[in-house]
C-alpha cells in the first residue's frame, strides 16, 4: 500500500534521493503551555507608552518607564515582578477618565513635641517616617510630613500642608483612590511624639474609574491565560466578566481568568460578592489591610500564573502572598466570618504568626446557574485552571498528530502509512492522552472515561468527527474532619 507523503510528489522521475520530515508524532507526554499574565491599570502622563496600546513588561524599571514611575500601573506590574518574574507579563495602560475626581484625605497634627522622636505614617501600606525634636509645632510637623511624602514619588498620593493639617490627594482619579489606607503606627514599637496628637480623615470622594472596556477593545485574539484588574466596580466587572465569557467559548478557546480585590468590612465584601455572578473573575477580600486592593490583586494573579503553570490541580492554600501587609489583629475576619465569604463569591486570606498574609482558598464568583440555583460546580478557580489545561493538551493532541488527515468509518480497511483516521483511532488517541494526564494527577477513573468516551462520526457532516469526553478531574485536599472515641 502506498504511503501519504505530505510533500513528495508521485510523479517524480528525476534521479535522487527524497526526504521529508513530518512532525505529526515528534511530541511526546503532555504539552508545556507557554501563558501570558496581562495587567491592566492607569498611567501617568509622564510614562513614555500611550494608553490603550498593549505593551510587554519586562522588567520593574521598564514598567516605570512605560507608564511613569508612581502610577498606578507601574506599581501594579512591580508588584506582580516581585512576586513572580518569570510568566511573560504584558499590560494595557489606560488614562483617568475625564469626568473622574481624585480621592483626598487629611492627616491633622495639635500639639507641640515635648519629646523627640518619629512620625511613623503608613501611605498605602508605605512607611514613611518624619523625625521631630522638642518644641516642634503641629505646624511645622505638617509641612515635614508633607515634604516626605512628596519625596517618596512612588507612593499613589502628593500632599500639602497647611496650619497643621496635611492633606493627601491621590495621584490618579476615580473610585480606587477611596481604597488608599492612611494610618500611623502599623508596627509594635511606634507612637506619636509626646505632646502631638494626629487625626486622620480617610481618603474618600474619588469618582469615576477608567472604563476597562477600552482595555479589553485592544485586546488581540490571543490568549492571556491571566488578567489583573484593579477595579469592582459594576461597570468594569461586568465589561470584563462578557468578554472572558466569549474567550471561553468553543469557537474563541481562548480563555483567561481575571483577579482583583477589594477592600471593606466583611459584609461589605459579602454585599459586593452577591453582586457578581461569573465563573471567570476572582476577588480576593483584602479586608483592612494598608495595602491597596490593585497590589493586592497583582501579588495574588501573579501568584496564581506562577503555581498553577506548574499545576493547575494542586491547591495554592498557605501560598504565601509577598508585598501586602496583613491587617491588624483586631481586624482579622473570624473563620466563621471567612466562611460565609467563601459562600459569597469572596476569596479568603489567612495571616500566619510572622505577619505573613497567605492564600486561604482561591474561589471565582459562580454561585448560581441560570436557573438561580446554588451551583458549585465552577467555585474553585483550579477547576477552571484544570478545564482550560485539558482543553489545550486535546486539542495539541489532535491537531499535532492528525494535521491533514482522511477520514473514513471505523470498519474501512486502511493499509499501514496511509494519512486517513477513523473515529476508533481518535479515541484510542485520547485514551492514551488521558492515560498521561492520569500518571500527572489531572484526572483520575480513567476505567470509567474509556467506559463512558463516546467517539463518532457526524451523521450530517462526513468531514466531521464528534467525540463526548467524561473526564473526572482531581479534586484538591481542603478538609480533614475527624472524631475522636476516646477511652478513659
Amino acid at each position: 500500500m502506498p504511503i501519504s507523503f505530505n510533500e513528495i510528489p508521485i510523479s517524480l522521475r528525476t534521479p535522487g534521493a527524497y526526504v521529508e520530515f513530518d512532525n505529526s508524532r515528534a511530541l511526546s507526554g503532555l504539552l508545556g503551555i507557554q501563558q501570558k499574565l496581562l495587567v491592566v491599570g492607569q498611567r501617568l502622563t509622564a510614562g513614555e507608552t500611550a494608553a490603550e496600546v498593549l505593551t510587554r513588561v519586562v522588567s520593574e524599571a521598564d514598567a516605570d518607564r512605560q507608564f511613569g514611575y508612581g502610577s498606578m500601573l507601574a506599581r501594579m506590574c512591580k508588584a506582580a515582578k516581585a512576586q513572580n518574574p518569570y510568566t511573560e507579563m504584558w499590560a494595557v495602560a489606560l488614562d483617568d477618565a475625564g469626568a473622574g475626581v481624585a480621592a483626598a484625605g487629611s492627616l491633622a497634627f495639635t500639639g507641640t513635641a515635648t519629646a523627640a522622636g518619629v512620625v511613623s505614617l503608613y501611605i498605602a501600606g508605605v512607611r514613611v517616617r518624619v523625625s521631630v525634636a522638642v518644641g516642634d509645632a503641629a505646624a511645622a510637623v505638617a509641612t515635614a510630613v508633607a515634604a516626605a511624602i512628596n519625596a517618596e514619588t512612588e507612593l499613589p498620593v502628593t500632599a500639602s500642608a497647611d496650619a497643621g493639617t496635611v492633606t493627601v490627594t491621590a495621584r490618579h482619579k476615580g473610585e480606587v483612590g477611596n481604597y488608599i489606607d492612611l494610618r500611623a503606627n502599623y508596627n509594635w514599637g511606634e507612637y506619636l511624639p509626646a505632646g502631638l496628637s494626629l487625626a486622620i480623615t480617610a481618603m474618600a470622594n474619588g469618582q469615576a474609574n477608567p472604563d476597562a472596556a477600552d482595555a479589553v477593545a485592544v485586546l488581540p485574539d490571543e490568549q492571556f491565560h491571566y488578567i489583573v484588574m484593579p477595579y469592582t466596580d459594576a461597570a468594569n466587572l461586568t465589561a470584563v466578566e462578557s468578554e472572558l465569557a466569549d474567550r471561553w467559548g468553543p469557537l474563541q478557546q481562548i480563555a483567561g481568568h481575571c483577579f482583583t480585590a477589594h477592600p471593606g468590612t466583611s459584609a461589605a465584601l459579602g454585599t459586593l460578592g452577591n453582586t457578581r455572578n461569573s465563573k471567570h473573575v476572582t476577588i480576593m477580600g483584602a479586608g483592612k489591610s494598608p495595602s491597596p486592593p490593585e497590589i493586592w490583586a497583582s501579588v495574588v494573579g501573579a501568584t496564581a500564573a506562577y503555581y498553577y503553570n506548574i499545576d493547575p490541580v494542586r491547591p495554592l492554600q498557605t501560598l504565601v502572598l509577598k508585598g501586602v501587609l496583613a491587617p491588624k489583629a483586631a481586624d482579622l475576619f473570624s473563620q466563621s466570618e471567612r466562611n460565609v465569604l467563601l459562600y459569597d463569591g469572596i476569596s479568603t486570606f489567612t495571616v500566619d504568626s510572622g505577619g505573613h498574609c497567605m492564600i486561604e482558598r482561591l474561589i471565582t464568583t459562580y454561585q448560581e446557574n441560570a436557573f438561580g440555583v446554588e451551583d458549585p460546580s465552577y467555585l474553585d478557580v483550579n477547576t477552571i485552571m484544570t478545564l482550560i489545561f485539558i482543553r489545550t493538551q486535546v486539542r495539541s493532541r489532535i491537531t499535532q498528530v492528525y494535521s491533514r488527515y482522511k477520514l473514513a468509518d471505523d470498519d474501512a480497511r486502511v493499509g499501514p502509512g496511509q494519512a486517513v483516521v477513523r473515529p476508533k483511532d481518535i479515541r484510542a488517541e485520547l485514551i492514551a492522552l488521558f492515560t498521561e494526564m492520569e500518571s500527572q494527577g489531572i484526572v483520575e477513573n480513567l476505567d470509567q472515561l474509556e467506559a463512558d468516551l463516546i467517539v463518532e462520526r457526524d451523521a450530517n457532516d462526513r468531514n466531521r468527527v464528534n467525540a463526548l469526553l467524561p473526564p473526572d478531574l482531581v479534586g484538591q485536599f481542603r478538609v480533614f474532619a475527624a472524631q475522636v472515641q476516646y477511652r478513659l
